[in-house]
C-alpha cells in the first residue's frame, strides 16, 4: 500500500464573503511530485482535527506560502512582510505537536521557515537588507553545497543540488535540535534538518518546481520511502 502523504494547504479566511467564507488552495505540482515519488497525497485544511490527521498520515509536506507573523518569534513585522493567514500556521502548529516524533516531515520554503520557528528559531524578515540583493526571489536557479553525512545528502545521493528560489525571508537563528545542511554563496541558509528526528528536513527552495532534476527526484523518493517505512512501523 502506498504511504499517505499529508500536504497542508494555503488558506484565506474571509467571514465577510457570505457565499464562500474564503478559499483553500494548493499548487498542483506539490501533489504531483508525491504521486510521482510513489505516495498518495491527502490535502489538509487548517480547521481539520489534527489529532486525527496525525494518526492517519504517514508523512507530511509543509508547502510554500506567505510570511509568518514575526510575533511568533518575538519581533515586529518588517514593512515588506506579506502575512500568511494565521489559521494556517495555527493548524500546522497543532499538527506538528500531535505528530509522532518518527513521522517524516518535509518543509518547503515557508515550510522550512515554519519548522525553524516552531522549534524556537527566528527568521531574517527581508533578505535584501542583509545580503544586498534580491536574487533569492523570482525563481532564480541556484546551486547549493550540501553537508556530508546529512539526511539531505543521503536522500539526494549528491552533495551538489540546484533549485529554484522564490523567497525574501530565510532562517535566522536556528531552532532547537536543528542544524544547517546547505547554504547559498552569500551565506543564506538554504536547508535545515533535525538532529533528534529520523527524517525532518526543511528546504528553502522549491523542489516541486524542478521535478525533472535527478537530485530532486531522489529527495522526494527518499521522503516517500521514509514515510512507507514509518507506515509499516505503526
Amino acid at each position: 500500500m502506498k504511504p499517505l502523504i499529508g500536504i497542508s494547504v494555503d488558506s484565506e479566511f474571509n467571514p465577510n464573503d457570505t457565499r464562500t467564507l474564503g478559499s483553500l488552495k494548493l499548487n498542483w505540482n506539490y501533489a504531483q511530485v508525491v504521486v510521482d515519488a510513489g505516495g498518495t497525497p491527502i490535502l489538509i485544511p487548517p480547521m481539520a482535527d489534527m489529532e486525527q490527521i496525525a494518526k492517519l498520515i504517514d508523512g507530511w509536506i509543509i508547502p510554500g506560502g506567505n510570511d509568518i507573523d514575526a510575533a511568533k518569534f518575538g519581533e515586529e513585522n518588517h514593512p515588506k512582510v506579506e502575512l500568511q493567514d494565521p489559521r494556517r500556521f495555527e493548524g500546522e502548529e497543532a499538527l506538528f505537536k500531535a505528530a509522532s516524533p518518527n513521522m517524516p516531515i518535509l518543509g518547503i520554503c515557508y515550510g522550512c521557515q515554519f519548522l525553524n520557528v516552531v522549534r524556537g528559531g527566528t527568521l531574517i524578515q527581508h533578505l535584501p537588507d542583509v545580503v544586498g540583493h534580491e536574487t533569492h526571489s523570482g525563481g532564480t536557479m541556484q546551486a547549493y553545497a550540501v553537508e556530508d553525512s546529512s539526511i539531505l545528502a543521503s536522500a539526494a545521493a549528491t552533495k551538489k543540488i540546484e533549485g529554484r528560489s522564490y523567497h525574501h525571508q530565510a532562517v535566522g537563528k536556528v531552532g532547537d535540535g536543528l542544524k544547517v545542511v546547505a547554504s547559498g554563496d552569500d551565506g543564506t541558509i538554504e536547508a535545515i534538518e533535525a538532529t533528534d528526528h529520523p527524517w525532518l528536513v526543511g528546504l528553502q527552495w522549491h523542489p516541486e518546481r524542478t521535478a525533472d532534476d535527478e537530485a530532486t527526484k531522489n529527495i522526494l523518493k527518499a521522503f516517500v520511502q521514509a514515510a512507507a517505512a514509518y507506515a509499516s512501523s505503526k
